[in-house]
Protein backbone atom coordinates (compact mmCIF):
# COMPACT_ATOMS: atom_id res chain seq x y z
CA UNK A 1 0.00 0.00 0.00
CA UNK A 2 2.57 2.33 0.89
CA UNK A 3 4.26 2.07 -2.95
CA UNK A 4 0.69 3.06 -4.62
CA UNK A 5 0.40 5.37 -1.67
CA UNK A 6 4.00 7.08 -3.17
CA UNK A 7 2.93 6.52 -7.07
CA UNK A 8 -0.35 8.26 -6.54
CA UNK A 9 1.01 11.38 -4.92
CA UNK A 10 3.66 11.71 -7.65
CA UNK A 11 0.93 11.11 -10.06
CA UNK A 12 -1.48 13.89 -9.09
CA UNK A 13 0.88 16.89 -9.96
CA UNK A 14 1.69 15.45 -13.38
CA UNK A 15 -2.44 15.76 -14.02
CA UNK A 16 -2.71 19.31 -12.26
CA UNK A 17 0.50 21.29 -13.63
CA UNK A 18 -0.32 19.73 -17.00
CA UNK A 19 2.66 17.52 -18.27
CA UNK A 20 3.64 18.16 -22.00
CA UNK A 21 4.16 14.41 -22.41
CA UNK A 22 0.89 14.03 -20.61
CA UNK A 23 -0.96 16.30 -22.83
CA UNK A 24 0.18 15.44 -26.07
CA UNK A 25 -1.06 11.87 -25.22
CA UNK A 26 -4.49 12.94 -24.39
CA UNK A 27 -5.03 14.52 -27.38
CA UNK A 28 -3.93 11.49 -29.59
CA UNK A 29 -5.88 9.73 -28.08
CA UNK A 30 -9.05 12.04 -27.89
CA UNK A 31 -8.03 12.38 -31.88
CA UNK A 32 -7.96 8.59 -32.50
CA UNK A 33 -11.09 7.85 -30.89
CA UNK A 34 -13.66 10.32 -32.66
CA UNK A 35 -11.72 9.10 -35.88
CA UNK A 36 -11.76 5.96 -35.33
CA UNK A 37 -16.00 6.29 -34.01
CA UNK A 38 -16.47 8.88 -37.41
CA UNK A 39 -15.38 6.14 -39.46
CA UNK A 40 -16.82 3.05 -37.80
CA UNK A 41 -20.64 5.32 -37.64
CA UNK A 42 -19.59 6.05 -41.36
CA UNK A 43 -19.43 2.31 -42.52
CA UNK A 44 -21.19 0.52 -39.54
CA UNK A 45 -24.50 2.36 -39.28
CA UNK A 46 -25.71 1.40 -42.80
CA UNK A 47 -24.69 -2.25 -42.60
CA UNK A 48 -26.50 -1.88 -38.95
CA UNK A 49 -29.55 -0.81 -40.86
CA UNK A 50 -29.46 -3.20 -43.51
CA UNK A 51 -29.07 -5.91 -40.97
CA UNK A 52 -31.87 -4.56 -38.89
CA UNK A 53 -34.42 -3.73 -41.74
CA UNK A 54 -33.34 -5.98 -44.69
CA UNK A 55 -35.36 -8.96 -45.58
CA UNK A 56 -32.88 -10.78 -47.46
CA UNK A 57 -31.14 -14.82 -46.83
CA UNK A 58 -28.43 -14.60 -44.92
CA UNK A 59 -29.22 -11.84 -42.79
CA UNK A 60 -29.54 -13.73 -39.57
CA UNK A 61 -26.36 -15.13 -40.10
CA UNK A 62 -24.68 -11.85 -40.61
CA UNK A 63 -26.66 -10.13 -37.63
CA UNK A 64 -24.71 -13.36 -35.58
CA UNK A 65 -21.48 -12.91 -37.33
CA UNK A 66 -21.56 -9.17 -36.09
CA UNK A 67 -22.54 -10.58 -32.56
CA UNK A 68 -19.30 -12.84 -32.49
CA UNK A 69 -17.29 -9.96 -33.37
CA UNK A 70 -17.90 -8.08 -30.38
CA UNK A 71 -15.06 -10.88 -29.13
CA UNK A 72 -12.94 -10.33 -31.30
CA UNK A 73 -9.27 -10.31 -29.45
CA UNK A 74 -7.54 -6.93 -30.58
CA UNK A 75 -4.07 -8.72 -30.91
CA UNK A 76 -5.12 -11.02 -33.65
CA UNK A 77 -6.56 -7.87 -35.47
CA UNK A 78 -3.44 -6.11 -34.89
CA UNK A 79 -1.27 -9.46 -36.20
CA UNK A 80 -3.75 -9.15 -39.46
CA UNK A 81 -3.26 -6.07 -39.79
CA UNK A 82 0.55 -5.92 -39.10
CA UNK A 83 0.86 -9.72 -41.88
CA UNK A 84 -1.12 -6.93 -44.74
CA UNK A 85 1.04 -4.12 -43.74
CA UNK A 86 4.63 -5.26 -43.91
CA UNK A 87 6.69 -4.51 -46.73
CA UNK A 88 6.19 -8.28 -47.93
CA UNK A 89 2.10 -7.93 -47.34
CA UNK A 90 -0.35 -7.16 -49.83
CA UNK A 91 -0.07 -3.68 -49.00
CA UNK A 92 3.14 -2.66 -48.09
CA UNK A 93 3.75 -0.73 -50.68
CA UNK A 94 1.76 2.00 -48.83
CA UNK A 95 4.02 1.97 -46.15
CA UNK A 96 1.62 2.44 -43.35
CA UNK A 97 3.10 0.42 -40.43
CA UNK A 98 4.45 2.21 -38.03
CA UNK A 99 2.04 5.28 -38.88
CA UNK A 100 -0.48 7.28 -37.41
CA UNK A 101 -2.77 5.86 -40.12
CA UNK A 102 -2.15 2.70 -39.10
CA UNK A 103 -3.51 2.78 -35.95
CA UNK A 104 -6.45 4.73 -37.31
CA UNK A 105 -7.42 1.87 -39.59
CA UNK A 106 -6.83 -0.91 -36.80
CA UNK A 107 -9.17 1.14 -34.16
CA UNK A 108 -11.88 1.79 -36.47
CA UNK A 109 -12.01 -2.22 -37.57
CA UNK A 110 -12.17 -2.80 -33.38
CA UNK A 111 -14.94 0.22 -33.17
CA UNK A 112 -16.83 -1.12 -36.35
CA UNK A 113 -18.79 -4.20 -34.58
CA UNK A 114 -20.17 -2.57 -31.29
CA UNK A 115 -21.55 0.31 -34.30
CA UNK A 116 -22.99 -2.87 -36.65
CA UNK A 117 -23.99 -5.48 -33.65
CA UNK A 118 -25.79 -2.45 -31.53
CA UNK A 119 -27.49 -0.69 -34.17
CA UNK A 120 -29.02 -3.79 -35.56
CA UNK A 121 -30.19 -4.93 -32.28
CA UNK A 122 -32.11 -1.44 -31.48
CA UNK A 123 -33.65 -1.27 -34.83
CA UNK A 124 -34.85 -4.96 -34.67
CA UNK A 125 -36.37 -3.66 -30.87
CA UNK A 126 -38.43 -1.65 -32.31
CA UNK A 127 -42.28 -2.40 -32.51
CA UNK A 128 -43.13 -4.67 -34.87
CA UNK A 129 -45.70 -2.43 -36.01
CA UNK A 130 -44.08 0.63 -36.64
CA UNK A 131 -42.07 0.20 -39.93
CA UNK A 132 -44.82 -2.33 -41.21
CA UNK A 133 -47.20 0.36 -40.97
CA UNK A 134 -44.54 2.96 -42.97
CA UNK A 135 -44.19 0.41 -45.59
CA UNK A 136 -47.87 -0.11 -46.07
CA UNK A 137 -48.44 3.57 -46.60
CA UNK A 138 -45.26 3.71 -49.17
CA UNK A 139 -41.98 5.28 -47.73
CA UNK A 140 -39.51 4.02 -49.65
CA UNK A 141 -35.71 2.90 -48.14
CA UNK A 142 -34.59 6.16 -47.34
CA UNK A 143 -38.01 7.08 -45.67
CA UNK A 144 -37.73 3.76 -43.43
CA UNK A 145 -34.04 4.27 -42.78
CA UNK A 146 -34.31 7.28 -41.38
CA UNK A 147 -37.48 6.74 -39.23
CA UNK A 148 -35.56 3.35 -38.05
CA UNK A 149 -32.67 5.58 -36.85
CA UNK A 150 -35.12 8.43 -35.26
CA UNK A 151 -36.86 5.58 -33.35
CA UNK A 152 -33.75 3.63 -31.90
CA UNK A 153 -31.93 6.43 -31.43
CA UNK A 154 -31.05 5.79 -27.93
CA UNK A 155 -29.79 2.62 -29.30
CA UNK A 156 -27.52 3.68 -31.56
CA UNK A 157 -26.26 6.61 -29.50
CA UNK A 158 -25.44 3.78 -26.93
CA UNK A 159 -24.01 1.89 -30.22
CA UNK A 160 -21.53 4.78 -30.75
CA UNK A 161 -20.35 5.15 -27.25
CA UNK A 162 -19.31 1.75 -26.73
CA UNK A 163 -17.37 2.47 -30.40
CA UNK A 164 -15.65 5.40 -28.32
CA UNK A 165 -15.11 3.10 -25.79
CA UNK A 166 -13.43 0.61 -27.01
CA UNK A 167 -11.32 3.51 -29.50
CA UNK A 168 -10.42 4.75 -25.66
CA UNK A 169 -9.39 1.99 -23.82
CA UNK A 170 -8.26 -0.77 -26.53
CA UNK A 171 -4.31 -1.51 -26.14
CA UNK A 172 -3.33 -4.67 -28.53
CA UNK A 173 -3.64 -3.54 -31.59
CA UNK A 174 -2.05 -0.11 -31.75
CA UNK A 175 1.30 -1.42 -30.17
CA UNK A 176 1.77 -4.20 -33.04
CA UNK A 177 0.63 -1.93 -36.00
CA UNK A 178 1.69 1.60 -34.33
CA UNK A 179 4.69 0.26 -32.89
CA UNK A 180 3.80 2.58 -29.41
CA UNK A 181 6.96 4.77 -30.18
CA UNK A 182 7.35 7.24 -27.39
CA UNK A 183 5.63 10.84 -27.92
CA UNK A 184 4.55 9.82 -31.41
CA UNK A 185 1.58 7.40 -31.71
CA UNK A 186 1.09 6.61 -28.01
CA UNK A 187 -2.70 6.27 -27.15
CA UNK A 188 -3.62 6.99 -23.20
CA UNK A 189 -3.60 2.80 -22.66
CA UNK A 190 -0.63 2.13 -24.73
CA UNK A 191 1.53 4.85 -22.83
CA UNK A 192 0.33 2.87 -19.95
CA UNK A 193 1.66 0.17 -21.17
CA UNK A 194 4.63 1.49 -22.02
CA UNK A 195 5.45 3.78 -18.64
CA UNK A 196 5.02 0.40 -16.67
CA UNK A 197 7.55 -1.40 -18.67
CA UNK A 198 10.00 1.27 -18.13
CA UNK A 199 9.18 1.08 -14.12
CA UNK A 200 7.90 4.71 -14.35
CA UNK A 201 5.27 3.91 -12.44
CA UNK A 202 4.33 7.75 -11.35
CA UNK A 203 3.59 8.35 -15.39
CA UNK A 204 1.66 5.10 -15.71
CA UNK A 205 -0.51 6.00 -12.82
CA UNK A 206 -1.16 9.11 -14.01
CA UNK A 207 -2.23 8.12 -17.73
CA UNK A 208 -4.37 5.35 -16.06
CA UNK A 209 -6.17 8.14 -13.63
CA UNK A 210 -7.16 10.45 -16.80
CA UNK A 211 -7.80 7.21 -19.27
CA UNK A 212 -10.14 5.97 -16.46
CA UNK A 213 -11.99 9.59 -16.10
CA UNK A 214 -12.54 9.27 -19.83
CA UNK A 215 -14.30 5.90 -19.20
CA UNK A 216 -16.25 7.15 -16.50
CA UNK A 217 -17.20 10.23 -18.92
CA UNK A 218 -19.08 7.65 -20.97
CA UNK A 219 -20.53 5.18 -18.33
CA UNK A 220 -22.18 8.54 -17.13
CA UNK A 221 -23.36 9.49 -20.73
CA UNK A 222 -24.65 5.50 -21.58
CA UNK A 223 -26.50 6.01 -17.93
CA UNK A 224 -27.99 9.16 -19.30
CA UNK A 225 -29.24 7.82 -22.01
CA UNK A 226 -30.16 4.63 -20.36
CA UNK A 227 -32.49 7.13 -18.38
CA UNK A 228 -33.67 8.96 -21.38
CA UNK A 229 -34.81 5.57 -22.84
CA UNK A 230 -36.54 4.34 -20.08
CA UNK A 231 -38.63 7.56 -19.68
CA UNK A 232 -39.59 7.49 -23.62
CA UNK A 233 -40.95 4.01 -22.59
CA UNK A 234 -42.70 5.19 -19.52
CA UNK A 235 -44.62 8.13 -21.45
CA UNK A 236 -45.29 5.71 -24.20
CA UNK A 237 -47.10 3.15 -21.54
CA UNK A 238 -48.34 5.78 -20.13
CA UNK A 239 -50.46 7.04 -23.28
CA UNK A 240 -51.49 4.01 -24.32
Amino acid sequence: MHLLWEELRSAVPLIVHGNPYLLSIVSFTVEVAAIATAAAALIGLPIGLAIGLGRFRGRHALHVLANASLGLPPVLVGLFLFLILVPQGPLGSLHLLITKQAVFIAQTILALPYVVALTAAAIQGLPQGLLSQARVLGAGRRQLATLALREARIGVMAALIAALGSALSEVGAIVIVGGNVYGFDQTLASAALYEANAARYDDAVAIGIVLIALILVLMCAIGVLQQQGAGIRLRFRSAS
